[in-house]
């Protein structure tokens, strides 16, 4: 089993005729995924280096009519990526995971408005994430396939490079990962905590969950919340940030704290409040779970 992506994703471009569209599709047609088509609005029929065998269309529309894709990757220019994601949605792609950085939070407040009283079934997972990856079946977006080993620890996180670090641990632990959702780091986004671990919490093939969260917002409280009311799966966590000032920003957008909200601190003793593990440091995250699934055998 898995969680948003696997052998039934077909998968569509939008973007690939620029540089980080192109790149990262091969990456993903090397790892094993369905890329059916690319999008560039005036590069219908054109050929893209390496990837000769995906057809390109003028829109998002004529490349569902023609391959039935259901998914889609947004590496479309800020400027024009909300509009990329509204044109998928309207097409009729179920889940569209956008990785463009710098989207402005007004165009994000647009596109949430939009998906929420037009599109109700339009899963959006970012922007600014790294992407979705089931092991073994199926990548969409920027992390690096090889790191990653199919097994049953659900990922979820709003870093990156967290995400990266978190599975290396796991697979070099022997854990393997269900699918890894990075949700990204902007304060208006699709996808958040509690949608994935809910997700998590229904899938068969996931048995534990790791959860990264940092400073800024009350999206951890919840979760941990959620987490003590719904989940029964061992789940282990971390916070990064701990160490930002008030008021200084830390890598993502929404990884501020602000009006005395936010902090490191309060997230972690949320989570604690749950029963919930948290991993004193990065290095410690995929121990941390370990001794988790450790004490509940």
């Amino acid at each position: 089993m898995s969680v948003l992506v696997g052998h039934d994703t077909k998968l569509v471009v939008q973007g690939m005729s620029g540089a980080a569209g192109a790149f990262h599709a091969k990456q993903m047609v090397e790892y094993g995924t369905r890329v059916v088509a690319g999008v560039t609005p005036g590069k219908g029929g054109a050929k893209v280096a390496g990837l000769e065998q995906v057809p390109m269309y003028d829109t998002v529309e004529e490349a569902v009519t023609h391959t039935g894709a259901n998914t889609s990757v947004v590496y479309v220019p800020p400027p024009f990526a909300a509009d990329s994601i509204l044109e998928a949605a309207a097409a009729g792609i179920r889940l569209i995971i956008a990785i463009t950085e710098g989207i402005p939070a007004r165009d994000m407040v647009k596109v949430k408005y939009v998906l929420d009283r037009d599109y109700k079934g339009v899963i959006l997972v970012g922007p600014n994430c790294p992407g979705v990856i089931t092991p073994g079946q199926c990548k969409v977006g920027i992390m690096p396939g090889y790191i990653h080993k199919a097994g049953g620890v659900g990922v979820v996180s709003r870093s990156g490079t967290l995400t990266y670090e978190i599975v290396h641990q796991l697979t070099a632990l022997g854990l393997g990962q269900s699918t890894a959702i990075g949700i990204g780091g902007d304060p208006v986004k699709g996808t958040d905590f509690i949608d994935a671990l809910q997700w998590f919490a229904e899938d068969s093939g996931t048995s534990s969950i790791f959860m990264i969260g940092e400073i800024g917002g009350d999206s951890e409280e919840r979760a941990a919340q959620f987490i003590k009311e719904n989940i029964k799966k061992p789940v282990a966590a971390f916070i990064g940030g701990q160490t930002a000032p008030p008021g200084k920003r830390m890598g993502h957008a929404g990884a501020i704290i602000s009006g005395g909200k936010g902090a490191a601190s309060d997230k972690i003793a949320a989570l604690l409040a749950a029963g919930i593990a948290v991993s004193p440091t990065p290095a410690e995250m995929g121990k941390t779970l370990a001794k988790v699934l450790s004490a509940a055998t």
